[in-house]
């Protein structure tokens, strides 16, 4: 492109990538969405989503122990989005995972792309729909990432399919493809940006303890921990969700975007446990670069015979001007070339048809609902909780922190009358189902089911649930005094739920009364801990308090009757009064004041107190014994450096202490005792085998600050690609077990605990990775035998079966039996041969020694 034309593009143009004359009709926005682009970037896209996608659906999507998953005996409760779907059995469900994981490599290889995008996009939202409780937004952000790649062109570069279509081959993508991708990732950061803006996440309530991570270590010099959870995590997190989109947008400002948005994720992996998503949005970046720019990079840093430049062929995908389809007039244009561009010309239209306004309407459906999702809880009103909707797909990320401090379970026997107490993990391990209406109704249709299998047919039951949001006092969620199995409870995802108890938002400036309670007992005494309850008018609290607790309850807001129940007492507490609870006991708090009550329980374990007072002298005797081992040792191995020389020491440490018993340890004497009334009970044996593995883990923690980074990245690397191996091979056995079991109609479970659960995983693991390795070996040592012998039976004009059966089949049988001698031949033989091989060797010496003289 010359100079003369770069001028006649506008300054609009230029900043946007359109012109407001592409809005004015609409012809002018289908031919702007299946403007000609460069297809390079969006299958470097392809490429990288899908290697991440091949190690995720292993670890997070959970393909590495389906078998445990999804039981076929049904032993918990399902959370599925609409009830009609249910999990397969196991071995179908492996079968599922592996056509997903088959699917990510045809998406990274760009192998019958079509088909495995279907089948991937297919796959994956049919788990995710499977389980509700294991919800996020970036599983949400995958889903919608294959669902795009499923219309996209994203095959045509660096693809297989192209390889064998030449018409796909290096030829262009619409613009539309791009138009997705970017916005979709845009919204992710802005909408993020925007939820951010409310006041918990202002203030600094939502995150409040991450100020305290290591990638924090270089703001402690010039901040505090408080204000680094409340400048650098929340406001500073705010600006970068609202404008980082905007800085990788434009040209000007994308430095800046890539290196905030590269830093950000990096921490981002350090700090959570979200497993591939920091890497995915890491790469997500360069397709907000020009379309073009990995042909440039390829172009320039490349060596010509590795790479060969070849101009991007014309697509039926895309629409063009009769001026961009001319052909290339150039003189050093050779003839293959001209031929080539004759052809490509043939597949550039220049008038819209059916299929480019058809996918410019999927476009613009797919932009605005996308942009309205996320504020669309006012029609899902059956979904609207304390906050807004599902978890995953609002764009709410870490806004709303939570605690849920007591779920009880309570069914009645309508015949009885006996109530009866129901553990709350009985069946569901995930926790997430008491957050949501929806689910808790699943819940107790499902728990409803499975009393009925254990004999209770008609029965009440009831929930109450103590959650605290954002630091708030813990309060209900819903009300105790609900049947949920009555037929005047009812949920729908379009009506309000009339059951679910308010947020007390009212009582949300007590937040920072709060801390400074907390802040003024701790500081009394370390060992004292504090719990805000509020509760409703007319309802009561009941709480048992362990034996070793000694317990305050103080009122801060309201009235409430506190009931001992062994004692038959009732006690009126009104504001700034306080009672000491007896410990071993229940007792009843009731509110009777007109509004909420407020009030806080203090808690003082003696045995706690103990436990940490000894924990404080055992970190200062492994501390002083480890830096004097380390001045001690620093003279004697002067050639080693710091970080070897505190591994030696670190050892030599444990060599003196391994022998000791606790009391020697720590010094105390053998009639110490910990202040407990069930002193009977304390196992010292435990506490001691406690007390090593945190030395050892401390002693290792302050070994890493010593060591080089390269060698710590090494060691995280190593533990990395382990969990990844494991995974991966895991992942085989139970696909290998689940053909095995569908092929000859076995029990999927029997298989696995035969092979897998009842055998050491390490060596299992070891096994398995060294038989691949060996039968690889054997295949590639068999290739690279079979082309030697085919070269020669060219160049020499001899038979190559004739070769093959003389240097390699008779090979094979020889050391086949070679080996069956050698397992049957007596132990005679082998001593006679051996006492030959002396003989040789003994005449071998005497001629050498002739030879010398």
């Amino acid at each position: 492109m010359g100079p003369k034309k770069q001028q006649e593009i506008s300054t609009m143009r230029r900043l946007f990538g359109f012109e407001l004359a592409d809005f004015q009709s609409w012809s002018n926005f289908v031919k702007l969405m299946n403007r000609p682009e460069d297809p390079s970037s969006l299958a470097a896209l392809r490429i990288l989503f899908g290697i991440l996608m091949m190690l995720d659906i292993p670890q997070e999507r959970g393909m590495s122990h389906a078998d445990v998953y999804y039981p076929n005996e049904d032993k918990e409760c399902q959370f599925p989005l609409f009830n009609f779907l249910e999990p397969l059995r196991a071995e179908y469900m492996v079968v599922v995972y592996f056509i997903m994981f088959l699917s990510a490599i045809g998406i990274t290889l760009g192998l019958f792309y079509r088909l495995v995008t279907i089948c991937f996009t297919i796959t994956y939202w049919y788990v995710f729909f499977l389980d509700k409780t294991s919800w996020n937004n970036h599983s949400y952000l995958y889903g919608l990432i294959g669902f795009q790649l499923m219309f996209s062109d994203a095959h045509h570069y660096w693809s297989i399919d192209g390889l064998f279509r030449k018409k796909i081959r290096n030829s262009h993508v619409p613009l539309w493809n791009y138009t997705l991708i970017r916005y979709q990732v845009f919204l992710v950061y802005f909408i993020a940006g925007l939820k951010k803006t409310e006041w918990d996440w202002v203030a600094g309530y939502s995150m409040d303890s991450l100020g305290d991570h290591w990638v924090f270590s270089p703001f402690r010099s010039f901040l505090t921990i408080e204000q680094i959870t409340l400048i650098i995590v929340h406001v500073c997190g705010l600006f970068f969700d609202l404008l980082v989109g905007f800085a990788l947008f434009f040209d000007r400002s994308r430095p800046i975007g890539i290196f905030f948005s590269v830093t950000f994720h990096l921490m981002n992996s350090q700090m959570f446990s979200i497993g591939m998503f920091p890497y995915t949005m890491l790469a997500t970046i360069p397709i907000f670069f020009h379309n073009d720019w990995l042909r440039k990079f390829l172009n320039r840093f490349v060596p010509k015979f590795l790479y060969k430049v070849e101009p991007v062929q014309y697509s039926s995908s895309c629409l063009y001007s009769k001026e961009e389809i001319k052909p290339e007039e150039s003189k050093t244009q050779s003839l293959k070339s001209a031929i080539a561009n004759a052809n490509s010309i043939k597949n550039a239209p220049t008038k819209p048809t059916f299929r480019h306004k058809i996918f410019t309407i999927f476009a613009l459906l797919y932009l605005t609902e996308q942009a309205f999702l996320p504020y669309s809880h006012f029609i899902t009103k059956g979904y609207n909780n304390w906050t807004n909707g599902l978890y995953g797909y609002s764009w709410d990320m870490m806004i709303h922190s939570w605690h849920t401090q007591h779920v009880k379970i309570t069914f009645i026997d309508k015949t009885t009358q006996e109530p009866h107490y129901l553990r709350p993990t009985a069946w569901a391990s995930a926790k997430r189902w008491s957050s949501h209406a929806d689910m808790i109704v699943q819940y107790a249709q499902c728990i409803k089911g499975k009393l009925k299998e254990h004999g209770y047919d008609d029965v009440e039951l009831r929930f109450d649930i103590w959650r605290s949001m954002n630091g708030r006092f813990n309060q209900r969620q819903i009300d105790p005094r609900i049947d949920l199995l009555s037929s005047d409870v009812k949920w729908s995802p379009f009506k309000e739920t009339p059951w679910l108890q308010p947020l007390l938002t009212n009582l949300s400036d007590w937040r920072t009364r709060m801390l400074q309670i907390e802040n003024d007992l701790s500081s009394k005494d370390q060992n004292v801990l504090v719990t805000f309850v509020a509760d409703f008018p007319g309802l009561f609290l009941e709480n048992y308090i362990p034996p070793d607790l000694n317990t305050t309850i103080e009122v801060l807001e309201g009235e409430v009757i506190v009931e001992l129940i062994s004692l038959k007492k009732n006690i009126t507490l009104n504001v700034g009064q306080n009672l000491t609870v007896p410990n071993g006991d229940y007792h009843n708090v009731y509110t009777v004041s007109s509004t909420p009550s407020c009030y806080m329980y203090v808690y003082l374990n003696q045995s706690d107190a103990d436990i940490v007072h000894l924990w404080d002298r055992f970190y200062n005797l492994t501390d002083r014994l480890l830096n004097e081992t380390v001045d001690y040792n620093r003279p004697l191995h002067s050639d080693k450096e710091e970080a070897d020389l505190v591994r030696l020491s670190y050892e030599d440490v444990f060599e003196k202490l391994r022998n000791k018993t606790l009391h020697e340890l720590l010094e105390l004497p053998n009639d110490y005792k910990i202040h407990n009334k069930n002193e009977s009970n304390i196992n010292w044996t435990n506490i001691r085998l406690q007390f090593e593995t945190s030395m050892n883990r401390s002693m290792v923690k302050r070994l890493d600050t010593k060591v080089k980074w390269h060698e710590r990245n090494l060691r995280i690397f190593k533990s990395f690609m382990n969990r990844k191996k494991k995974q991966f091979l895991r992942c085989y056995q139970i696909v290998k077990l689940a053909f095995k079991s569908i092929f000859y109609q076995t029990d999927f479970f029997q298989l696995v605990d035969n092979e897998i659960r009842n055998v050491d995983e390490e060596s299992t693991t070891n096994a398995i990775f060294k038989s691949f390795m060996n039968r690889k070996k054997k295949q590639f040592l068999r290739c690279y035998q079979i082309v030697k012998l085919a070269f020669k039976s060219i160049f020499y004009q001899t038979d190559f079966f004739q070769l093959v059966d003389n240097e390699i089949r008779n090979v094979d049988e020889e050391s086949t039996t070679n080996a069956i001698i050698t397992e049957e031949s007596p132990p005679q033989t082998s001593s006679k041969s051996s006492s030959s091989s002396k003989k040789t060797s003994s005449s071998a010496k005497t001629k050498k020694k002739n030879t010398k003289k």
